[in-house]
């Protein structure tokens, strides 16, 4: 059985499309474009508007395949279009079965590589410079204590920034667009940092080295922000970069505020539709150990890849280079002391008048020196070039983490609100039953009373007193006679006399009396409203199905879209990792050694050649004076 068989959400290999900023338009109502429709990833309830009403779509749920049951899932077979207005109308309304979340098929994905068999898609960096931070700035304006501002150049214009307004703004992207991957900032300075900068708080956030970090990791979130086809052209991030755009004022105003605090009662396509933000107030919210029914493999695997690029990241990688810059960062310390011991050494050599000791060995400690400012050199470029992606990638993954978690909890609610459905039908279904079960045994009990009431002479039950008045007892007597003649009543269980009768009789009315005002006062005008409301409940909860499912559909496409997009991204940094980490060290090694086999490998090599020449000298320098020195 195929992937495809047995899971209501798997997606064959489709080639890359552009990540939608926008939901795909609506699917034709037309007969020749129903396979097509019932393929297609709608994105908003809307989608389906245009498409008529079929018989299948007023079938009651029990009838129609399920997806928490063994029968095929509806997707197995072509859908027809589904109205997601109230085309069903009237008692029927609000009891139709929505269709089950899909992603493309291998139709549409088959067709779309052959319509773009030509084109292949390949990654193109995103210049680094497009915007820039210039400058960090010390200030104290609008607060008591004095903050680090970040002045930010974009078309020419400047504008200042908090590092915590960076963390609104990507904080404000991630809930207006919960299914794009947004970059990461760079984390907050640890208790280490401050250790390691001093003990006092402030001089450590005005530490040099980590403010010159942050305003580069800083400058590459807004870069990957800007190249971003839709995260680029949000609103709320051009109003970031407007200098005459008081930033507190775009978060405390539309459509910053229009999102609600749990993702899951917004649309994913757009979390301030307030139509559609009435409609998921309706749907439940999954608990926190609920699992799927029926997972998507492929979203599986995405996570567990993405488990595995983690832990290989964070857990040996980041360690390893640790590890490395740390002996690195060791060794240049110790050449700088033995640079600094030799210089001192030669200087004393020289009061003593050596006879050239002093100036040979002030030779040496020169090129132990260089070897130091070459260390340090490289290891400025090991950080900037190769450390700082690689924790930008491991903060990538826990952010993708979250957008599988998004997706998890979407597919949850889902199958929640499907099993909520079936509930409220049941529940239903339980009402009536009992609403006709109610009016027979108030058609059997009023015949009861009418028998006991009347001696079974009559039918009616006049509305007057329940007490005999005078004289009832002769006109009793004689209404018997007079109704001998008249059809015979249908038999009662017992064959007591009439005062028999009379007193059961009582004794029932009594006790249903008793009885009914124990439970309620008036049991069926409360069965009533309990049918009214929850055949309203179902009408809601239906609708709210519906907007859901085209919901998970649109968000399952989007995030897959941008799945791929994002690995392409990562192949192509990785790669630009892996060659600055050679070209530095490279360069290193030509400065410290005269390598000029490998000047090929790269175009700037020339400089590293000229600067292991200069080294060269400088040890060749140190040798002649050793050689001059007089041992006599």
């Amino acid at each position: 059985m195929s992937e495809g068989d047995t899971n209501p959400f798997h997606e064959e290999e489709t080639p890359f499309q552009e990540e939608p900023s926008t939901p795909p338009p609506a699917a034709s109502s037309s007969s020749g474009a129903a396979p097509l429709a019932a393929s297609s990833p709608p994105t908003s309830p809307t989608a389906f508007a245009s498409s008529p009403t079929t018989a299948a779509d007023d079938a009651p749920l029990s009838s129609a395949p399920y997806p928490f049951s063994a029968d095929p899932y509806p997707q197995d077979n072509p859908l027809p279009p589904v109205e997601y207005g109230d085309g069903a109308g009237g008692a029927g309304a609000g009891v139709t079965s929505p269709p089950l979340p899909q992603l493309p098929g291998a139709n549409e994905g088959n067709a779309r590589m052959r319509e773009r068999s030509g084109s292949v898609e390949s990654y193109v960096r995103s210049p680094r410079d497009a915007i820039q931070i210039v400058d960090a700035l010390k200030t104290s304006e609008g607060a008591s204590a004095a903050y680090i501002v970040y002045c930010i150049r974009f078309e020419g214009r400047e504008v200042r920034r908090r590092y915590s307004d960076f963390v609104s703004l990507r904080q404000a992207l991630a809930t207006l667009h919960p299914c794009f991957i947004v970059p990461p900032l760079p984390p907050k300075n640890s208790l280490s940092s401050y250790a390691i900068a001093g003990t006092n708080y402030s001089k450590a956030k005005e530490d040099v080295a980590l403010i010159a970090r942050r305003r580069r990791m800083l400058a590459t979130f807004l870069n990957r922000t800007l190249a971003h086809k839709s995260l680029g052209q949000d609103r709320v991030f051009r109003r970031f970069l407007d200098p005459e755009t008081p930033w507190l004022d775009v978060l405390h105003s539309p459509p910053v505020t229009l999102v609600p605090k749990n993702p899951l009662r917004a649309a994913a396509s757009d979390p301030t539709d307030p139509d559609l933000l009435a409609l998921f107030a309706n749907l439940p919210l999954p608990g926190s150990s609920a699992s799927l029914q029926h997972p998507d493999q492929r979203f599986l695997d995405s996570e567990a890849f993405t488990n595995k690029f983690s832990a290989h990241l964070s857990g040996s990688m980041e360690k390893v280079n640790r590890r490395l810059m740390k002996r690195w960062t060791d060794a240049a310390s110790d050449w700088g002391e033995m640079g600094g011991g030799m210089n001192g050494f030669a200087l004393r050599m020289g009061e003593d008048g050596s006879g050239g000791l002093d100036e040979a060995t002030e030779k040496v400690g020169m090129a132990v020196d260089a070897g130091y400012t070459l260390t340090n050199t490289m290891l400025t470029q090991w950080e900037q070039q190769f450390t700082e992606p690689l924790q930008e990638y491991t903060q990538f993954s826990s952010i993708i983490k979250g957008l599988l978690k998004y997706r998890h909890g979407k597919h949850l609610q889902y199958e929640a609100a499907r099993e909520l459905l079936e509930s409220k039908r049941t529940s239903l279904e339980e009402l009536e039953r009992s609403e006709r079960e109610a009016q027979r045994l108030e058609k059997a009990l009023e015949r009861v009373r009418i028998v006991n009431d009347d001696g079974g002479s009559e039918r009616a039950v006049p509305s007057g007193s329940n007490s005999p008045t005078p004289g009832s007892t002769e006109g009793h007597g004689d209404r018997a006679t007079e109704g001998a003649g008249s059809p015979p009543l249908p038999p009662l269980p017992s064959s007591s006399g009439s005062l028999s009768r009379r007193s059961g009789g009582g004794l029932l009315s009594a006790l249903s009396h008793s009885v009914k005002g124990l439970v309620d006062s008036d049991p069926e005008a409360s069965r009533r409203n309990s049918i009214g409301k929850t055949r309203e409940q179902i009408n809601q909860l239906d609708d709210a199905i519906k907007a859901l499912t085209a919901d998970l559909r649109y968000a399952s496409s989007t995030i897959q879209s941008d799945l791929d997009r994002f690995q392409r991204q990562k192949v192509g940094d990785v790669r630009e990792m892996c060659l600055d980490f050679a070209r530095f060290h490279k360069e290193w090694a030509a400065k410290a050694r005269p390598l000029f086999s490998f000047s090929h490998f790269f175009p700037s090599f020339a400089d590293a050649v000229s600067g292991a020449r200069q080294n060269l000298a400088m040890w060749e320098e140190a040798k002649q004076a050793i050689e001059a020195i007089d041992t006599d």
